[in-house]
């Protein structure tokens, strides 16, 4: 996939990929903590 990636849309786009990505991983992560919280976890 990655290779796909750099022969195709080239660095910019996989550069992107990886900004949304890292994105989602953030609003998916505070939504979770936000959500269950540490003392609701166990």
């Amino acid at each position: 996939m990655s290779k796909e990636g750099t022969c195709g849309g080239g660095y910019n786009n996989s550069f992107a990929l990886i900004i949304v990505l890292f994105i989602l991983l953030i609003i998916i992560g505070a939504s979770f903590v936000g959500g269950a919280g540490y003392d609701g976890y166990c």
